[in-house]
């Protein structure tokens, strides 16, 4: 399946600067409408709002962890088919194979650019 560049694109990161780069880079990549979230909780409400296409969320946020976030969004039947990709500072193979236990469709370790990001999220839809 190809990326489609209008679907919606939620980053959810408790960094603003993060968030502000992930936007930009996907912007570069030709995405269009790219939403955001400060934590797992405010991105869990705006999951049950809105259909988003493509979720790219950090591991390491309070009160709820990116992984903790993942977890929710695969137990919630509305939910469980969204591309769900995890970024962190961190490349311990003890939490790659959490979430991919967890149902990661892929996870990109910082610091990461354009080129990258895009390569991830291709095949992620490629496996779609």
């Amino acid at each position: 399946m190809a990326v489609d560049l209008t679907m919606p694109v939620l980053v959810v990161d408790d960094y603003k600067t993060m968030v502000r780069i992930i936007r930009n880079l996907l912007k570069q990549i030709g995405f269009e409408d790219v939403d955001e979230a400060s934590d797992g909780t405010e991105a869990l409400a705006k999951l049950k709002e809105r259909k988003y296409g493509l979720v790219i969320s950090d591991w390491n946020m309070e009160p709820m962890t990116g992984y903790e976030l993942l977890k929710r969004v695969r137990d919630d039947a509305d939910l469980s088919d969204i591309p769900f990709i995890m970024v962190t500072a961190e490349a311990k193979s003890e939490n790659v194979i959490a979430a991919k236990k967890a149902g990661v469709s892929n996870y990109i370790v910082k610091p990461f650019n354009a080129q990258t990001l895009k390569g991830k999220i291709d095949t992620v839809f490629e496996h779609a």
